[in-house]
């Protein structure tokens, strides 16, 4: 049968709840904990049968049941458990199972709904995101598959198909499904950018820029309130050596969507080229706030608070910029820094 809980997952999670456990549910517990799920299932009934009020017994008689690929009878109880536990460490596996059942009954609605509430839950745990990304992966899977089996010829598929070539990297064969779709679809949004973008990935020949120009002059034809449109034709002129004209392409992207971080940095750098610091401190400020990773941002505002007389809050983003820079630290780390000493070695 298939096993739908992990060993792993199990023996990480069940160790903590021994001291809470009668001497039934313990020896239940540890043969799950070891695989063996005959042994598992019988102790846990019996720990049931004495006290049905149990919730560690039911909850792994049911991650049992799950385990051994019995979904069917698992799945109320996990179910209840994952709502109802008082342990939140119980509530957690039982939502990670129920998840898992849920897709091997192919109910991607509920199982997508049930990784939604972990998420929510337990914002930064590994197992939890690793679950989730595989249920969305699943229900993306399945319904592109549904796409491309009930709509062949629609648009839509063509869109799609050229989404897919970008995460590829295949940007010629995106660029050409996107032109299926508006050939389809002309006056649909969102083709005309992503068109326009895959051609700015395949070549940044000064050809190739100007075709892409115009298919993001189009999309703002369709959409005069595209921000990111705005922002690609700005980038566009500014490779040309438009730098009035970029720029103001890139205000008026900041203007339609105030937290663009990247047009804020845009509009913040042109106004300390222009030495305009009153103007440029609030955009780059707001723009490491939105970003506080982007290094390009942290060293414009340095050499803005720097111009500008601001001497410590310059030299507070210069900290800040030699801590984004600076490489990590870390056992792991030093066993890759030593590994790559040894290559050099003659």
């Amino acid at each position: 049968m298939t096993r739908v809980i992990s060993s792993s997952l199990a023996l990480m999670l069940a160790a903590p709840l021994f001291g809470a456990a009668d001497q039934a549910t313990a020896r239940g517990i540890a043969a799950f904990q070891q695989g063996r799920y005959a042994d598992a299932s019988r102790e846990l009934q019996e720990a049931v049968r004495q006290n049905p009020a149990d919730e560690h017994a039911r909850a792994f008689l049911a991650l049992t049941r799950a385990a051994t690929g019995h979904c069917s009878e698992a799945v109320p109880e996990l179910s209840d458990r994952f709502h109802q536990a008082n342990d939140p460490v119980l509530g957690r596996l039982a939502g990670l199972a129920l998840s898992q059942c849920l897709v091997t009954q192919s109910n991607l609605r509920e199982a997508v709904a049930v990784v939604s509430q972990l998420e929510a839950k337990y914002p930064a745990d590994a197992d939890v995101l690793y679950q989730a990304a595989r249920v969305y992966m699943k229900a993306f899977n399945d319904a592109t598959f549904q796409m491309f089996q009930k709509t062949p010829s629609s648009w839509r598929v063509n869109q799609l198909s050229g989404e897919i070539f970008e995460t590829q990297g295949k940007f010629a064969e995106a660029a050409s499904e996107y032109r299926k779709a508006i050939e389809k679809n002309p006056n649909a949004l969102n083709l005309h950018f992503r068109l326009g973008r895959a051609m700015l990935l395949e070549s940044h020949e000064p050809e190739a820029m100007d075709r892409a120009k115009k298919e993001f002059e189009t999309e703002l034809a369709l959409n005069a309130e595209d921000a990111a449109a705005e922002f690609q034709i700005g980038q566009i002129l500014g490779a040309q050596n438009k730098a009035d004209q970029a720029l103001a392409h890139y205000e008026r992207a900041l203007a339609l969507s105030p937290d663009f971080a990247e047009a804020a940095l845009a509009v913040g750098r042109a106004r300390v080229q222009a030495k305009n610091y009153a103007e440029a401190i609030p955009l780059l400020e707001h723009t490491v706030v939105l970003q506080p990773t982007n290094e390009a941002a942290h060293y414009t505002l340095m050499l803005a608070y720097r111009n500008s007389g601001q001497m410590d809050k310059a030299r507070h983003e210069q900290q800040e910029l030699e801590k984004l820079q600076r490489p990590p630290e870390g056992e792991f780390t030093d066993f890759l820094n030593r590994l790559g000493e040894g290559t050099d070695r003659k």
